[in-house]
C-alpha cells in the first residue's frame, strides 16, 4: 500500500507540476486552465483482468477511486476545480455496441457544457478511463481551430470501433477524437483531430491484428517506449513536423512499467519508467504550448480491497 501511494502521490505531482507549468506560462499569456475532474467508469468492462476484485461493478467503478485519489493526493492549487458528475447506477448493458453508450452521451454532454460555461484555454483532466480525454480535447481543437497535435502516451492505440469484439468506450477514445464511433456520443463533440495530427507514445499491445491494420490504414504514427527512453528529440521533432502550435497530451497510466508499479489495468511489460514518463511530459511543456493534460486509467487495486474491508468491519461508518 506504501509503495502505491507514494507513486501515485508521484504521479498527482506530475499532474501538479504540469498544471503549474501552464498556469505559469499562461499567466504570461493571460490564459485561463482549469482542472477537470472527470470519473467516469462507464467505458471499461474489465473485471476479468482484475481478479482479485470479486464485484463486477466494483472492479469497473475503481476509475471513480482513481480520480478522486489523484485529486486529494494532487497538492492544493488555486487552479479552479470543476467534477463532472458521473452516474453510479451499475447498468452495464451494450447499446449500438458500446456499454453504456446512453449514460456516457449524457456524462459527454455534462462535460462539453462545463468547459463552454467556464470557457478555459488550458485545462488538467483527472480521470477516469481513457474516455474522459475526448471532451477537452475536442473542444480545445475546436477552440484553437484545428491548430492542434494529440500526443496518446498510451500502451494501447484505443482506436477500436462500436460493434466490435470489445465494446468499452474507453477503447475508442482516440477514433471518437477523430469523429468515428457512436452518433450519439460523436454528434456532441465541437470538433475532429486528423489521424496526421496524432502521435501514439509508447504503444506495446494491439490486442488484435486488425486494430494494428488500422493504424496503419489511419496512418498515425507511434513512437515506442524505447524511442524516448534516452531523450524527447523524435517526438519534439514529429509535434514541429505538424506545424501545430498547441498540444494535447494524454497520459493513459498503463503505459508504465509494471514491474515499477501496477498503477492501472494493463500489465504488458516493456513500457516507460516515470521518471521517463516526467521528462517526456516535461519536455513537451517547455518546448511546445501545452494546452491539454489527461492522466487517464489509474486502478488503484490495493485501495479498492481495503475500502472493500472496512466496509464489512463492526463499529466502522456508524
Amino acid at each position: 500500500m506504501k509503495r502505491l501511494m507514494v507513486t501515485m502521490c508521484m504521479l498527482a505531482m506530475l499532474a501538479f507540476s504540469m498544471a503549474q507549468t501552464i498556469k505559469g506560462k499562461n499567466m504570461e499569456r493571460k490564459e485561463k486552465t482549469i482542472r477537470l475532474v472527470y470519473p467516469q467508469w462507464q467505458g471499461g468492462h474489465v473485471n476479468a483482468l482484475i481478479p482479485e476484485i470479486k464485484d463486477s461493478t466494483a472492479a469497473s467503478q475503481g476509475y471513480v477511486l482513481g480520480a478522486q485519489l489523484l485529486n486529494f493526493l494532487a497538492p492544493a492549487s488555486n487552479t479552479d476545480t470543476y467534477t463532472v458528475p458521473v452516474s453510479m447506477a451499475p447498468e452495464r448493458k451494450v447499446q449500438d455496441g458500446v456499454y453504456d453508450r446512453d449514460v456516457i452521451a449524457e456524462q459527454t454532454h455534462a462535460a462539453i457544457e462545463t468547459l463552454k460555461k467556464t470557457n478555459p484555454d488550458c485545462i488538467v483532466t483527472l480521470g477516469g478511463e481513457c474516455s474522459v480525454s475526448v471532451p477537452p480535447f475536442t473542444y480545445l481543437a475546436n477552440k484553437y481551430e484545428g491548430d492542434v497535435a494529440m500526443i496518446w502516451i498510451d500502451a494501447h492505440p484505443d482506436i477500436t470501433l462500436p460493434g466490435e469484439a470489445y465494446p468499452g468506450y474507453h477503447a475508442m477514445a482516440v477514433t471518437a477524437c477523430m469523429g468515428l464511433g457512436d452518433k450519439k456520443i460523436i454528434s456532441q463533440l465541437p470538433a475532429q483531430i486528423a489521424p496526421d495530427k496524432i502521435l501514439f507514445v509508447g504503444l506495446r499491445d494491439w490486442e488484435r491484428d486488425e486494430i494494428r491494420e488500422r493504424q496503419k490504414q489511419y496512418g498515425i504514427h507511434h513512437l515506442t517506449a524505447e524511442d524516448v527512453r534516452e531523450n524527447s528529440d523524435k517526438l519534439l521533432a514529429w509535434i514541429k513536423s505538424t506545424g501545430a502550435k498547441h498540444v494535447l497530451v494524454h497520459f493513459d497510466m498503463d503505459v508504465l512499467e509494471p514491474t515499477e508499479i501496477i498503477p492501472a489495468v494493463g500489465v504488458v511489460d516493456n513500457g516507460m519508467k516515470i521518471n521517463e514518463l516526467v521528462r517526456v511530459i516535461n519536455d513537451i511543456a517547455h518546448n511546445t504550448h501545452l494546452v491539454a493534460l489527461t492522466i487517464a486509467e489509474p486502478m488503484p487495486r490495493t485501495a479498492i480491497l481495503i475500502r472493500d474491508m472496512l466496509s464489512r468491519l463492526p463499529m466502522i461508518g456508524q
